[in-house]
Order: C-alpha cells, then sequence, then structure tokens
C-alpha cells in the first residue's frame, strides 16, 4: 500500500457521504474518458502524491472525530481497494464508494467481503449514448454493476451529471425508465455539468436542460448543484 495512488484528499466533508462526517480519498486514474469531466488532471495522472499508508496514518489520528472514508477519483477501482478497506474497518470507519460501476468484478469482491458500506453509481449515459459519451464501450459492464445491487439490496444511489448538449430530456427519461425497470426505488440524482476551467471534452454547454420534461412519476428526482 505504499504506492502513490492518491493524488489528494479532502480530510473534512459532511456533504460526500450523507450522515456521515467524512474523508474523501481522490485516486488518480481512471477507465473511462467522459468528454464533461472536470478531473481531467486526476484522470490523466500517472503518479499521486500520497500512499493508502499515507492516509491511513492520517485517519489514524481522526479516530472519532471522521466517522467515514469516501473512495472516489478518478476511479478508485482501478486500484486494489481490499487491504486499504481492511484497515479502515479495523479503524471502525464506514466506506463509501464513488464509482462508474465498470469494474464489476473488483466491486463484487469487496461488496461480497463486506467492505463497503454505500454505493454512489454514476449512470453515464443511455446505452446507445454510452460510448460516445464515455469513449468506451463498456454500457454493459456499468448495467451488470446496476443489476447486481438491486439484487443484493445493496444500500446505493444512481446519479448522473447531465451536460445538455450531450443528453436531453428524453435521454434523461430512458435512464429513469431504465432504471426503474429493472427494480431501482431510490432517489435518481442529477448534477449540472459544471464549467471549468479544462475538462477532458474540452467542452462547453450551449443548450438548457428542459426539467420540466424529466419524468418524476416513476422514481424521486433530485437536483444537485
Amino acid at each position: 500500500m505504499n504506492k502513490k495512488i492518491v493524488y489528494s484528499f479532502t480530510k473534512f466533508s459532511t456533504s460526500d457521504y450523507i450522515g456521515e462526517i467524512a474523508c474523501i480519498v481522490w485516486h488518480i486514474s481512471c477507465n473511462l474518458r467522459c468528454s464533461y469531466c472536470y478531473n481531467d488532471n486526476i484522470v490523466f495522472s500517472k503518479q499521486g502524491s500520497f500512499s493508502h499508508n499515507d492516509i491511513l496514518e492520517f485517519l489514524r489520528k481522526r479516530t472519532g472525530l471522521l466517522t467515514a472514508v469516501v473512495l472516489s477519483g478518478g476511479e478508485a477501482t482501478m486500484h486494489d481497494l481490499k487491504p486499504f478497506c481492511v484497515e479502515l474497518k479495523k479503524l471502525g470507519f464506514k466506506i463509501k464508494l464513488d464509482t462508474n460501476g465498470v469494474n464489476f468484478k473488483h466491486i463484487k469482491e469487496l461488496l461480497t467481503e463486506d467492505l463497503i458500506d454505500f454505493i454512489a453509481l454514476d449512470f453515464k449515459a443511455t446505452k446507445d449514448k454510452y460510448e460516445n459519451i464515455t469513449q468506451k464501450n463498456s454500457y454493459h459492464k456499468f448495467f451488470e454493476t446496476l443489476t447486481y445491487l438491486i439484487k443484493i439490496s445493496f444500500p446505493f444511489e444512481l446519479r448522473a451529471t447531465i451536460n445538455a448538449d450531450l443528453l436531453d430530456s428524453k435521454d434523461i427519461n430512458i435512464m429513469i425508465e431504465t432504471a426503474y425497470n429493472v427494480g431501482y426505488k431510490g432517489i435518481f440524482y442529477i448534477q449540472n455539468f459544471l464549467i471549468t476551467p479544462s475538462n477532458i471534452g474540452n467542452i462547453t454547454q450551449k443548450k438548457v436542460l428542459e426539467k420540466e420534461k424529466i419524468r418524476e412519476d416513476l422514481l424521486k428526482i433530485e437536483f444537485r448543484n
């Protein structure tokens, strides 16, 4: 766990894991290349500034003050998270995983060994537009994770980051219907595309999302940021 695979970490957050006081660990690298992603510096980093051991050293001094750790990125499941999670559990922390769901095998391993308490699963796009937005043909892998989480009744949230130039209300409705039809009953979170100095696709946003056309009869919809 000495490999420097952590770009940075947020020492304190009350908003990333609802109900918990958390540290957020930002892992380098990702297996997708979403055009709207503003964490491009993290995604393209070849080496981080911290190792998992460095984070554990910090967290040992925060037991009793923090209650949870959020594994984020980039894509955290690009790395072997099991040894890190085992140590986090020994310290008594709850663990949330932010993931695109593509690495189903690793996610299933972590869940089988009770090393994750909550997941935020990114629904990147409809099946038809998934490859265009992520630059990877991985929709089936995401879908496998989605259906598995529902099958085992694991606590998770489904969220989508929306750039209206890429996905419109019709696309979002297809995503909502897809989730509903496979048994998802939680909140569907819609996060707005943020205009930042840079992003992977070097894109902006010209269109405005027609929120009034988004279906709210199947799932509860909540907008973030």
